[in-house]
């Protein structure tokens, strides 16, 4: 069992950035269901224990568990909830990252979500066909976060073809724009709050991938956020940790790397720049593998 837990933490460690999301997704999809079926074993109902996780529809509720606007986006209702969401998570998780960092992609995943769940509180406060069912209406799952991804992966390279099943290719510009007339069309259905997500989560990627091509990054704010609340673990570890003894090394070995490492910043520089000024087709094939692996680390 322990070898078991050890091998899935270096396996997260060492997967890209939307594999660990899904990791995320999955464990706290486990987690939760093992809860449950231990609630029923004692005949106990734990649904009104989740609902702290997920989003309420009704204000007042929302005031009292404001957390539940980021725990929603890693809940799900089922295994089929859950298997549509990673596999597009992970579909368009990599083409994000060949044209974005990984900094980027954990901001606009807690972004999407943020933004969805939002609409969906202000659609069901604000219209009065959902004021039948605002008191007892919650929201969950990454749909939300997960089409901001595709729709920024979409405004940053439209023409760029996707393969579909009995489909054949399609430009990514009609897949995000099919997915949002969708949720248009069904957004009075019977899963009207999780169409009403999708969109501010759509909504969401078209905000942070146009302003990014103007200078603009929507989620500088959330990624400075998760830095210092990472920074600010890491510091308490080290503070219980024993002081430890420092070897200093060849200091021509240390002079040599910080050097490879300054040309390796610049030329990644000098690749975002043209990016940013003559779009992702005017890129090099070793200049796109460049970028795709430095998304990785």
């Amino acid at each position: 069992m322990g070898s078991f837990i050890t091998d899935l933490k270096n396996s997260f460690n060492k997967g890209n950035i939307y594999i660990q999301f899904i990791y995320i997704n999955v464990g706290v999809f486990i987690v939760t269901s093992l809860l449950g079926i231990l609630w029923m074993l004692f005949n106990r109902n734990g649904a009104f224990v989740l609902q702290y996780l997920e989003l309420p529809a009704w204000t007042l509720q929302f005031v009292k568990q404001p957390w539940s606007l980021l725990t929603y986006m890693f809940m799900h209702a089922g295994i089929l909830h859950l298997l549509f969401n990673m596999l597009w998570l992970y579909w368009f998780g990599q083409m994000f990252l060949s044209l974005f960092s990984a900094k980027h992609f954990r901001g606009l995943y807690l972004l999407g979500g943020i933004c969805g769940g939002l609409l969906y509180m202000i659609a069901y406060n604000v219209f009065p066909y959902f004021s039948d069912s605002l008191y007892y209406s919650y929201l969950l799952g990454a749909s939300a976060s997960v089409l901001a991804i595709v729709v920024a992966t979409a405004v940053r390279a439209p023409e760029y073809r996707v393969n579909f099943m009995f489909i054949g290719t399609v430009r990514l510009k009609y897949v995000a724009l099919f997915m949002v007339v969708t949720d248009l069309l069904f957004m009075t259905s019977g899963n009207a709050g999780g169409h009403i997500a999708h969109l501010g989560g759509a909504l969401a990627g078209w905000w942070f991938a146009s302003g990014l091509s103007r200078g603009h990054d929507a989620t500088s704010w959330i990624n400075r956020c998760l830095d210092c609340f990472s920074e600010g673990l890491s510091f308490r570890r080290q503070s219980k940790k024993p002081k430890m003894k420092v070897h200093y090394g060849d200091k021509a070995k240390d002079y040599d790397y910080n050097a490879r490492k300054k040309q390796q910043s610049e030329e990644i520089d000098r690749i975002l720049d043209k990016l940013k000024k003559s779009g992702y087709n005017s890129l090099t094939t070793e200049e796109k593998k460049s970028l795709f692996d430095a998304s990785k680390k």
